[in-house]
């Protein structure tokens, strides 16, 4: 599976800013799909992850303010920042996990929080 990232950018604080994520083919047999988030220095972390079902896990610094959402006609997979905060500034990664052949990545989209 190929995932492309899109949507990042340079925001202020408190702006928004939605990325998509587009796989090469159906996600429907893709068990989860999440982003994840790596600052330099940092460890990659996950950031919000949404199962075949449609649930939805959210980390806590992002709980309340992000929303993941996947779109198995389209072969996509989406996150919505609202209220983003500089500390929110990343590359930010799509994943794409399929049991039991392991996981994709996409090659990240640069969001950058200016205060």
């Amino acid at each position: 599976v190929q995932l492309v990232e899109s949507g990042g950018g340079l925001v202020l604080a408190g702006g928004s800013l939605t990325l998509a994520c587009s796989a090469s083919e159906s996600i429907s047999s893709i068990n989860v799909m999440a982003w994840y988030r790596q600052a330099p220095g940092n460890q990659r972390e996950v950031v919000a992850q949404v199962l075949g079902t449609g649930t939805a896990n959210y980390a806590d610094s992002v709980k309340g303010r992000f929303t993941i959402w996947r779109d198995n006609e389209k072969n996509m997979v989406y996150l919505q920042m609202n209220n983003l905060k500089p500390e929110d500034t990343s590359v930010y990664y799509c994943s794409a996990v399929r049991f039991p052949e392991g996981a994709y990545w996409g090659q990240g989209t640069q969001v950058t929080v200016s205060s």
